[in-house]
């Protein structure tokens, strides 16, 4: 069966906000604490090199969101209520 736009098994990332990359990140530290010694170093390296991306991305998360919120906070929409049918007409 092929995949149609848009679904989960379009090889995508799956999207985190901030939360869900913060509790992966301790989840992945306790994995790597709790690895025996007899562990692959292949798996070792990758969830190392796994949360040293989560650290950078939370790290950078703080700046994202300031960024975000600076274009919004300036577009304002002004309405007006005309008529008894309380039709709403937006002015820009």
């Amino acid at each position: 069966m092929r995949a149609f736009h848009g679904q989960f098994s379009d090889n995508q990332p799956i999207r985190r906000n901030l939360d869900q990359k913060q509790k992966q990140l301790r989840d992945l530290k306790e994995t790597l604490a709790a690895m025996k010694s007899h562990t692959a170093p292949a798996l070792r390296e990758s969830v190392r090199k796994r949360i040293s991306q989560l650290e950078a991305e939370v790290a950078a998360a703080p700046a994202l969101k300031a960024a975000q919120r600076k274009p919004a906070a300036a577009k304002t929409e002004r309405r007006r209520v005309t008529s008894r049918t309380e039709r709403v007409v937006h002015f820009r």
